[in-house]
């Protein structure tokens, strides 16, 4: 019982010493405004960021590496240890304990207008990507399925099943990004679901067959309204929800409380599901396939400068934090052209992170970063660069070159070999799954030309060990 008791003890204080050590670099105790934590991570706003000693914090032994992202100080310990320090953290500075949510948006008010855009296209979109992925999954097994001649059983009920279960979340993707937006636009999810209804009404022409011509109308004698549905798209109710939000809320604030209920829905659907037809969504429809052919021409006309460019310079959005707002072009993309062809490229990116990552590990004589940089590699062919990033790529800055050099060649590796594919949100070899069949032979040899580039690279340029 005693040693139990005192092993007890030692591991306490040893979090409790952790926790001190961390509020001595970051300014005290006073200097925290909210903290949190996620699996591996520290989350904290400060007051002044500023007061944080960067450079000497990451040479404490519990601390693999530190960060600004979303307006948020993030220290990364480790999945297990993490919340350790952290309870030891919110007893020594006397706060209570939040969630990282809240956390999220006590840091979004440090933020400037462009990452606050980026951040709100971020927490729309993630959370439908579980959605698009095992659609996007479901359509890869169908072109497995094809290519090895399975596709003459079209007309059997497994095969019209699984046709059904694979474009379902992009038929209905207006409904899906209409529920997220709701949530972040402080709107009614439920009328915004509504909205994205009427915007696939099967009333109005599938918006996949309008290459025949579509009808239109004329709406109050001046506006051709077409007579086409929004499926697949993503601006349009993007646009039409964030409208449709200040609608609701003007009218809650003008009609009588009793009648509330009855007449600010009706209110709110009759004039935002007039604009989502009549004016919004035909422009939207417009600007969203402006920037899809815009990115196909680059791709397609300037092909491996493109490659280069856009492979060369991921990882460097990536650290901005902005990268998920991506998303939204990605489905504009899948719904004109049924092809994601920039994800391949920031998968490029991602694995490189991780080759020059390993060459680090090799390079390095620091037992500490040895420790960090194996595990973080290796996490980065499963698409979790953050730690490869952040804790040891910047750190050492030449393996973050190296990187870029190897998604830029990875990235034009790809373009060239017009590799595809079929949903969002997932790259390294979990990516295989959603790559077109005909291109998964040379995402693989993508993803190794990447990752030999950058680890290469990062051998030849060498790292300057910390005194």
């Amino acid at each position: 019982y005693k040693i139990i008791k005192e092993d007890f003890k030692m591991g306490s204080n040893k979090y409790y010493d952790a926790a001190q050590d961390i509020l001595k670099y970051i300014g005290g105790a006073e200097n925290i405004a909210s903290a949190a934590h996620c699996a591996t991570r520290l989350r904290m706003v400060l007051k002044e960021q500023g007061l944080a000693n960067k450079e000497e914090l990451e040479k404490l032994d519990i601390v693999k590496g530190a960060f600004i992202n979303g307006g948020q100080f993030q220290v990364i310990i480790g999945q297990g240890t993490v919340n350790k320090v952290y309870a030891e953290l919110i007893k020594i500075c006397g706060i209570t304990e939040m969630s990282t949510a809240e956390v999220k948006q006590e840091g979004a008010k440090k933020l400037n207008p462009f990452q606050k855009l980026a951040k709100i296209l971020s927490d729309i979109f993630v959370p439908i990507i579980p959605a698009i992925v095992a659609a996007g999954l479901l359509m890869g097994i169908m072109g497995m399925l094809s290519k090895f001649g399975l596709d003459q059983y079209t007309n059997t009920w497994w095969w019209m099943m699984l046709d059904w279960f694979s474009s379902a979340a992009f038929i209905f993707l207006p409904i899906l990004v209409a529920i997220s937006a709701a949530k972040v636009f402080g709107a009614n999810p439920y009328l915004a679901a509504t909205i994205g209804g009427i915007m696939i009404h099967p009333a109005l022409m599938n918006a996949w067959d309008q290459g025949a011509g579509y009808e239109t109308i004329k709406v109050l004698g001046i506006i051709d309204m077409p007579l086409l549905g929004y499926q697949g798209t993503v601006l349009p109710i993007l646009l039409v929800v964030f409208i449709m939000s200040y609608i609701e809320r003007g009218t809650r604030k003008i009609v009588p409380e009793l009648l509330d209920i009855l007449l600010t829905p009706l209110i709110t659907v009759l004039i935002t599901g007039f604009l989502a037809l009549a004016v919004i969504g035909p422009a939207a429809n417009i600007i969203g396939v402006g920037i899809s052919s815009f990115l196909t021409f680059a791709i397609t006309k300037l092909g491996i400068i493109a490659g280069l460019l856009f492979g060369g310079a991921y990882s460097s959005i990536v650290i901005t934090g902005i990268h998920h707002s991506f998303h939204a072009v990605e489905l504009g993309l899948l719904a004109d052209t049924g092809i994601n062809t920039l994800l391949p490229i920031w998968s490029m990116a991602n694995v490189a992170q991780g080759g020059a990552c390993f060459a680090a590990f090799l390079l390095t004589k620091n037992k500490k970063m040895k420790a960090v940089a194996l595990p973080s590699a290796i996490s980065t062919l499963f698409g979790i660069t953050e730690a490869a990033i952040f804790g040891v790529n910047l750190r050492y800055k030449t393996p973050f070159i190296g990187a870029a050099i190897g998604g830029a060649v990875g990235g034009a590796y790809v373009v060239a070999m017009k590799v595809g594919m079929t949903a969002v949100g997932v790259t390294g070899i979990p990516g295989i799954a959603i790559t077109n069949s005909t291109s998964m032979l040379n995402y693989i040899i993508g993803m190794i030309i990447a990752i030999g580039v950058a680890f290469a690279a990062t051998m030849i340029m060498g790292i300057k060990e910390e005194a």
